[in-house]
């Protein structure tokens, strides 16, 4: 059997190595201080460690996770803020100090009990229980594991000796048991309990009557994993060219701050954040921080609800805007065939009169009745303003351009129309249901400030022309604030590690958790090139074989998808290279700017992750 404790002058440096993974996996902007090849050793001789007991009904990897209500317990486990970190990259996971039960009669005043720990739990059904040696000693936290996995999913992350485990005999919840005490081992049990990380081992000996030799169920990855690149064969002194690039980017004031993550063959191996929030520099920008997405809300949200009805065979691609739409039968709108739309050639013209068309009496300052649609803070457009004025416009609007490509955000005002007249339901809430919850998604979605605090999320444009207003948490594009925030083309927000899980999903093909969201097939014709006279997929952007033009990167293969978007943001999949690419911007605070753009930031940092690729194979 592997070693079973780390030596004792190993654990400043794991310590270290612990310390440097969270940093590197939280706020900061710096590289994470330690050798990522002493990781992987080390992350190896854990995989080598681990055993999964007691999983009959397949609770490990956890499944289903919008069901899901998870707490995470730990007593003595000095490694349990970077599981506890880990786990919440997956789901909501709300941590509990058991330290803090410790009182022994009782009620006794002034003191909380195990009892008090399983009344304050009263509101999960999964509960995580991290536990070590020292631990075990106590009989009453037996009495409470199994008073509790009488009545919760209750599984738990044992860090310890043989003895440890005998003492957990008793026990019918699932034990992932790791012999390994360290902060890597913490991170890798974190994983495997999501299936970030697969289990392969068994116990290589009888430890008692009820755990015997070549006991241990296997499991398989079927989410990302959260690692260091030297992982996916990259070298992290090859990605320090992001970190200058990064730099350059807030020295050039090209964007207040920005976030960059880069997953390869399904792990996360580049996640840092740089800047503020602002330029006036008094809030620095997180990984957990939500963006504006803006346009990336196509293809984040519209162009794959679009995906499941087609899936459904409730969509056909080659039917009319009029076989969906009775209001556009008797305009211009009728004929035109939805791959048309989907590919950018529908003749549409960009986009409406918007903020300045608004009349005096079409807004106030203050909600009511007959004013009810949100567009900001103080700003409240009128009642049924998008059915009298905007869709009417949409819908008479002129078509210029039918079979050439003109990017038009009318595109997908259109396919929200079509995609909520399918379903019956508004976009935003079918997006939620359907796919972002089902994945463990916690931030993404439409209407962020329904469920966060503004400081979770950026502020994008200072606009003192029409709104008056920082916009902090309402969507920048004016025609989606004036839709009340919910568009086909613009209104999405999003932190970077969730748009890592939707778009993992998408270079597996429709597939994430072991769960199938959108078919094979499908993925392949939304993302390959449609159009003989553009690059453009189905909704999807792709690889530019102009290479003048290197778009997106002068390095992507023409495999290559995704889209960007108007405030500084894009992402980009590359299945030749299992690649998900993600940069988030604010390049609009406090006023637009072109800097981003011509300084080829986000271009130019997927050419530092394709060089380090390269450098590696």
């Amino acid at each position: 059997m592997a070693r079973k404790f780390m030596r004792k002058s190993n654990w400043g440096f794991y310590t270290l190595i612990l310390s440097g993974f969270i940093l590197f996996n939280s706020a900061c902007a710096q590289n994470p201080p330690f050798t990522g090849k002493a990781y992987v050793d080390e992350e190896k001789l854990v995989a080598q460690s681990t055993v999964l007991l007691n999983n009959p009904s397949y609770l490990i990897p956890l499944q289903n996770l919008d069901q899901l209500k998870i707490a995470s317990v730990h007593f003595s486990n000095p490694y349990a803020a970077g599981f506890d970190s880990l786990a919440n990259k997956y789901s909501k996971v709300t941590t509990f100090n058991g330290n803090d039960y410790s009182g022994l009669p009782a009620g006794q005043a002034g003191t909380k009990t195990l009892d008090d720990l399983s009344a304050d739990l009263k509101w999960y059904n999964t509960v995580i229980i991290q536990l070590n040696d020292a631990d075990l000693g106590n009989p009453l936290l037996l009495n409470f594991i199994i008073s509790n996995q009488k009545i919760k999913n209750v599984i738990i992350a044992l860090f310890g000796n043989n003895n440890s485990l005998i003492n957990l005999s008793g026990v019918t919840a699932p034990i992932l048991w790791c012999t390994h005490v360290s902060p890597v081992a913490a991170l890798c049990s974190a994983q495997a309990i999501f299936g970030g990380i697969a289990v392969t081992e068994k116990l290589k000996s009888n430890i008692s009557p009820v755990f015997k030799k070549n006991m241990g169920f296997t499991t398989s990855k079927i989410r990302l994993q959260y690692t260091v690149p030297e992982d996916a064969g990259i070298s992290t002194s090859d990605l320090s060219g992001i970190d200058d690039i990064a730099a350059e980017a807030l020295r050039e004031q090209a964007t207040p701050g920005c976030v960059v993550l880069v997953a390869r063959d399904g792990m996360v191996i580049f996640n840092k954040a740089y800047g503020y929030h602002t330029y006036d520099k008094t809030m620095p920008d997180k990984l957990t921080d939500i963006f504006d997405l803006a346009s990336m809300t196509k293809v984040s949200a519209t162009t794959m609800e679009t995906m499941q009805l087609y899936d459904q065979a409730k969509l056909n691609l080659d039917a009319t805007v009029g076989d969906y739409l009775a209001a556009a039968r008797k305009t211009n709108k009728n004929d035109i065939h939805i791959r048309e739309i989907l590919e950018h050639q529908a003749g549409l013209i960009p986009d409406i009169p918007t903020l300045e068309a608004i009349k005096p009496t079409d807004y106030s300052t203050d909600s009511s009745a007959a004013y009810p649609t949100k567009v900001n803070q103080n700003y409240y457009l009128r009642k049924d303003y998008f059915k009298d004025v905007m869709w009417p416009e949409m819908l008479n609007s002129p078509l210029r351009t039918r079979g050439q490509y003109v990017y038009s955000d009318l595109s997908m005002c259109f396919m929200q129309q079509i995609i909520e007249t399918l379903t019956a339901t508004p976009e935003n809430v079918y997006v939620q249901q359907q796919l972002y919850n089902p994945l463990g998604l916690q931030t993404t979605g439409f209407l962020p400030l329904n469920r966060f605090t503004p400081d979770r999320i950026i502020p994008t444009e200072n606009d003192q022309v029409y709104r008056h207003a920082l916009l902090d948490g309402y969507v920048h594009d004016p025609t989606a604030a004036l839709m009340g925030g919910v568009a086909g083309h613009a209104g999405l927000f999003s932190d970077a590690n969730d748009l890592a899980i939707l778009y993992q999903m998408m270079l597996n093909r429709g597939t994430y958790g072991g769960v199938q969201y959108i078919k094979p097939e499908t993925v392949d014709l939304f993302t390959a090139k449609q159009s003989d006279v553009s690059r453009r997929g189905l909704g999807f952007d792709r690889w530019d074989p102009d290479a003048d033009h290197h778009y997106p990167s002068k390095l992507a293969s023409p495999q290559a998808y995704g889209h960007t978007g108007f405030t500084g943001t894009c992402v980009w999949v590359d299945p030749k290279y299992g690649l998900v690419y993600i940069f988030l911007s604010n390049r609009v605070n406090p006023s637009v700017g072109s800097k981003l753009s011509s300084l080829n930031i986000r271009p130019r940092i997927q050419d530092v992750v394709y060089q380090a690729m390269q450098k590696g194979q």
